[in-house]
């Protein structure tokens, strides 16, 4: 296995740092410490421990996946079906956005938004999106600017190079690394979850390129004879949904969908094979054993297990930095589909404590977001879906 040390030998150039986070119309309604209804697997104490106001900032979403908050608090929130949803002032609106071959069906569709580095100077945004047809179709990378009102016509920066029948497993989540470079994830089509193992495709993978679509001088498999694996960063991933950085101790965090039990939630490092579906602590949907491995020589093992599944979606970091809900510090917080709750996992403690936080949040959850003063964002998935906002009370 190739391992390098790139990531930690990064003088690291902290811009200001948002985590996948305007007042709401509706009144705000306070709840004290002692109406939370939070829990947690391992732990006594009850999340957070500040008292906060719960507010509604969209509604009538339509199969929304991701969101992100500007500068100026303008909020854009993705639909799966090519939609933008601008919440300015207060008012909500949507725009319909012209993809190149957007491929809409089963867990296909427009998927993650992420802001450019120098986004104040470029206005310059990040989309992930599934592009084909049933027979031939991947994920793909663009990018487009926003004058505040309207998209340009995004460009593509960066197809997945094997194409897949399903409309399924897509992945695509998105992270821009402190070297300003993107990390995104590849998922394994479903079908072709074998070729999770193969470093000549794309499938089951994280990919690492540059932000105008190069690809990296020190990406782990740079030398190999097959360019398609030039881009890859690690392997041997399922549906990763979520990924975060820690700044504070420099490293990158993904979770994933098992199939029945099996989520997981991994520190990634570069070269590094993540075992699927060599290795799982989850079985196929019809209880059969996938593989007689739960462990393999050359493989990682996850940091938290899921089983049974939670179905994690989103996840967003709340870092030192953040100091709205002090309590919440060094913790990933992690929308799931199937227990559909916000949870928070405590990174610092060494025991990775998960507890169930703002639990006004209910239904499949979709995504979370932490903005800049350290406030949470929550987004509901499927129809008539909406975004509420968890704001501390100082």
């Amino acid at each position: 296995m190739l391992k390098t040390a790139w990531l930690s030998q990064l003088k690291m150039k902290l811009f200001p740092y948002t985590s996948k986070g305007l007042q709401g119309k509706q009144s705000l309604r306070c709840i004290t410490l002692l109406s939370l209804l939070a829990f947690s697997c391992h732990a006594s104490a009850e999340l957070p421990t500040q008292q906060y106001t719960a507010s509604t900032l969209a509604t009538g979403l339509n199969s929304p996946w991701s969101m992100v908050k500007l500068p100026n608090n303008t909020w854009l929130i993705t639909e799966r079906d090519g939609h933008v949803v601008i919440i300015k002032n207060n008012q909500q609106t949507r725009v319909k956005i012209n993809f190149e071959g957007l491929y809409v069906a089963g867990q296909g569709g427009f998927l993650d938004v992420v802001l450019s580095p120098n986004y104040s100077e470029s206005k310059e945004i990040i989309f992930t999106y599934a592009q084909g047809e049933l027979d031939a179709n991947r994920l793909v990378i663009a990018k487009a600017t926003f004058d505040g009102a309207q998209f340009s016509t995004p460009k593509i920066i960066y197809k997945v190079a094997t194409d897949k029948g399903t409309p399924q497993h897509y992945s695509g989540r998105a992270l821009v690394l402190p070297d300003n470079t993107l990390l995104f994830s590849s998922g394994d089509g479903f079908d072709y979850r074998e070729q999770a193992q193969v470093i000549t495709s794309q499938l089951g993978k994280t990919l690492r390129i540059n932000l105008n679509g190069t690809i990296p001088s020190d990406n782990p498999f740079l030398s190999h004879k097959n360019a398609n694996a030039h881009a890859i960063y690690s392997l041997g991933h399922r549906n990763l949904q979520g990924l975060v950085y820690d700044y504070d101790t420099q490293q990158i965090i993904s979770h994933e969908h098992g199939p029945a039990g099996g989520d997981e939630l991994n520190y990634l490092t570069a070269g590094t094979n993540y075992g699927w579906p060599v290795i799982t602590n989850g079985d196929d949907y019809s209880q059969a054993r996938i593989s007689p491995f739960r462990d393999y020589p050359g493989m990682a093992k996850p940091t938290v297990d899921w089983t049974p599944s939670i179905a994690p979606s989103g996840m967003a970091y709340y870092g030192s930095n953040h100091t709205a809900f002090p309590s919440l510090q060094r913790h990933v917080l992690i929308t799931t589909l199937v227990d559909k709750k916000l949870y928070s996992v405590n990174l610092a403690n060494g025991e990775y404590t998960q507890s169930h936080i703002f639990p006004e949040a209910t239904g499949r959850l979709r995504d979370v977001f932490v903005t800049a003063e350290g406030n949470v964002a929550i987004l509901t998935d499927g129809k008539e879906a909406k975004l509420m906002l968890f704001k501390a009370i100082n």
